[in-house]
């Protein structure tokens, strides 16, 4: 089946935490005949969940490639994360997938993980099948969750399977078992058949006339339908007992699309970036896309890759058209859970891994130098909860830049920053879990040990009046002293003005030599701050008279006595603190109108407006920052994980006076600490 399309299945298994999607991909393994014994979750011992924080937790953090064959079929596979905090797991495999899998909880039934994923492939018209697990437990009701699949998700979501003495049996590919099941199963035959036909004009046109489909015709349009995303069948079964896995493969082998199918979705253009269409050939010439970076305790660095078009083999050279470098290409793996199994030459449509890669990273296009393509990159969410971290120690200190990076490299919606004002090292990610694994990963894997803490708000300095004072350095010893005299006028700017400087000076009361001294001495003292050392902004210095001494005035005396002036003016000004206040589109369900906009109040915010998206509203609101850091976990468990949002930068405001002071208390308690 090496090129052969028609004959490859890449697809990932999505859904809601704990809805059982590891378990069904062991059981795909197994059903298969790639694995000899079920491995169990509760055990630890899944293909899939290798990683030590996984087996810990009994829950899937990272993706998990896997494969098998199937009736001449080669089925390539991802098992990704239900917890929100790791949807860019999720985002990685679905631009590797044909096609998706999801696994429905009969008793959580559409879960949030359902509803992101369900949106996520339906931004990319991604055929799709479900499955409802879990049907070995008297607690699930089939039927109402194909209800709540139908009226929340798709009413193009259609059951092929029917409950019979509690077991699933599928009603469309099995005949002999429809006609044992009489009654039941021809009325939901019939509504089977009833869908397919509305998808094909010809075959709805017979079927009204005559009552029936014939099953080659049934079975053909409902694969183009599927396809089309004009349908999407609904199973059920029991990953733990097996029941309903062969129904799910059959469908997968005979309904669900190969590669030769899958029509490339996503943004493409070639030398001149110009937009061009391109499907998945196997006759055409290399072209793939990096959907993962893994870091391997053995090997390094793992780059996972689909295979777009053409075929690529072990010591041959392409060009990554993303960065504009070439890279060689040693040996290739496909890969099961952690094991690596080595590969000569991987073919379009497979995912496959290759090592040591200089500078290809998640994103980036390969390709053969002669037909230069470049894909356009995968769209992760922009961080939403951050923390700062210290190292515990100076060897962590000395070993925590290099754990950062590989941990970035792995992870697209892991980010790390160093706060030029607050002097902070800062991380972000999806929320407060997904920090909380990255720590863990970074003392187990890297040794690395550190602390955790809120970040500081890059507050800033200003005032509102104008003032003006002097500043006098005379300083006298036996031999040459020190001499220097500055008077200074300082007043408001715009907010967003900056500092502003200005030299008035007339007569050489300040000699022109010493005019740049007075201005470094105000701009020290502006970066030190005067209500609580953060930096001033927005205002302008005027220096407009002042002396000197022939003798004694000096560089450092003008500087001094500059400050010297700044500091008593700021004491007449009516200094005052200004915080960061951001841009923040916050997107919700109806249902949570009411709470998101009393919280945005509490939070000092202010709603700005409200537009319809579908089934839900975005809230467009100006927050402040220290409102805001604990937000993305406050917002998700008001809305139950269906709310999410996204932040700027909008400009700075003046604290209220009763904040202000405790912020002032805090920093002048810190600095006798220091």
């Amino acid at each position: 089946m090496k090129d052969n399309l028609a004959q490859k299945r890449v697809f990932f298994i999505g859904g809601h935490a704990q809805c059982g999607k590891t378990s069904l991909a062991e059981a795909i393994l197994f059903k298969s005949g790639a694995v000899s014994r079920l491995g169990k979750v509760e055990e630890g011992t899944t293909v899939s969940d290798y990683e030590e924080d996984e087996k810990e937790r009994k829950s899937s953090i990272n993706l998990a490639f896997l494969q098998s064959e199937y009736k001449n079929n080669l089925l390539q596979f991802v098992d990704t994360p239900g917890y929100l905090d790791f949807i860019g797991e999720v985002i990685s495999a679905s631009r590797a997938a044909d096609f998706a899998v999801i696994v429905v909880d009969p008793q959580s039934s559409i879960g949030v993980g359902t509803e992101k994923i369900w949106e996520l492939i339906q931004r990319q018209n991604m055929p799709c099948v479900f499955f409802i697990n879990k049907m070995d437990k008297d607690s699930g009701d089939f039927n109402k969750v194909v209800q709540d699949i139908r009226q929340q998700l798709t009413k193009k979501a259609v059951a092929l399977t029917l409950i019979n003495e509690g077991k699933p049996a599928n009603i469309i590919l099995d005949e002999q078992k429809r006609q044992k099941l009489g009654s039941l199963a021809e009325e939901g035959y019939t509504k089977v058949c009833e869908a397919v036909a509305e998808s094909d004009d010809a075959l709805l046109e017979k079927y009204l006339e005559t009552g029936v489909l014939d099953p080659a015709d049934l079975e053909r349009v409902l694969k183009t339908a599927v396809a089309e995303g004009k349908f999407f069948p609904i199973l059920a079964g029991s990953a733990l007992t097996g029941e309903g896995v062969e129904d799910l493969l059959e469908i997968i082998a005979q309904v669900m699309p190969s590669s030769q199918e899958r029509e490339i979705k996503w943004g493409v253009k070639d030398k001149e970036g110009k937009a061009v269409s391109l499907k998945i050939k196997a006759d055409s010439p290399f072209c793939a896309q990096v959907i993962k970076t893994m870091i391997d305790p053995y090997v390094g660095q793992l780059t996972i890759f689909k295979v777009l078009g053409g075929k690529i083999s072990t010591n041959s050279t392409v060009l990554n058209t993303t960065k504009g470098g070439k890279e060689k290409i040693g040996q290739l793996y496909f890969l099961q859970g952690k094991q690596q199994i080595a590969r000569e030459t991987v073919y379009a449509g497979e995912i496959a891994a290759v090592a040591k890669l200089k500078g290809t990273s998640t994103s980036d296009t390969l390709c053969e130098e002669k037909s230069f393509v470049v894909f356009d990159p995968l769209e992760f969410p922009p961080p939403a909860y951050s923390a700062s971290v210290k190292p515990k120690t100076r060897q962590d200190e000395d070993k925590i830049s290099a754990a950062l990076a590989k941990l970035t490299s792995e992870d697209p919606t892991f980010k790390v920053a160093r706060d030029a004002q607050t002097k902070e090292l800062v991380i972000s990610g999806m929320g407060e879990l997904h920090l909380h694994i990255i720590i863990e990963r970074m003392k187990k894997k890297y040794g690395v040990d550190v602390e955790l803490g809120t970040p500081k708000v890059p507050y800033k300095e200003t005032i509102l009046k104008t003032a003006k004072a002097q500043g006098k350095y005379k300083k006298q010893t036996g031999g040459r002293g020190q001499y220097g005299d500055v008077w200074l006028e300082i007043s408001p700017l715009e907010r967003g003005g900056g500092f502003k400087f200005v030299d008035k000076i007339v007569g050489g009361a300040i000699p022109r030599n010493f005019i740049p001294s007075v201005e470094k001495g105000i701009r020290k003292s502006l970066k030190e701050g005067f209500l609580a050392g953060y930096e001033l902004v927005d205002m302008q210095v005027t220096v407009y008279d002042g002396s000197y001494h022939p003798v004694d005035s000096s560089d450092i005396a003008f500087q001094i006595a500059a400050s010297m002036a700044l500091k008593k003016a700021l004491e007449q000004a009516q200094a005052v603190l200004l915080e960061p206040v951001m841009n923040v589109e916050i997107i919700i369900p109806d249902e949570f109108m009411g709470q998101v906009n009393s919280d945005i109040s509490g939070r000092r915010g202010r709603v700005l407006g409200m537009e319809a998206k579908g089934k839900n509203q975005i809230v467009k609101a100006q927050i402040p920052l220290a409102e805001m850091f604990k937000y993305a976990s406050d917002l998700r468990s008001f809305t139950g994980g269906r709310g999410s949002y996204t932040m700027s930068f909008s400009h700075y405001e003046v604290v209220p006076a009763r904040l202000a002071q405790g912020v002032i208390a805090q920093a002048s308690q810190a600095k006798q600490e220091e």
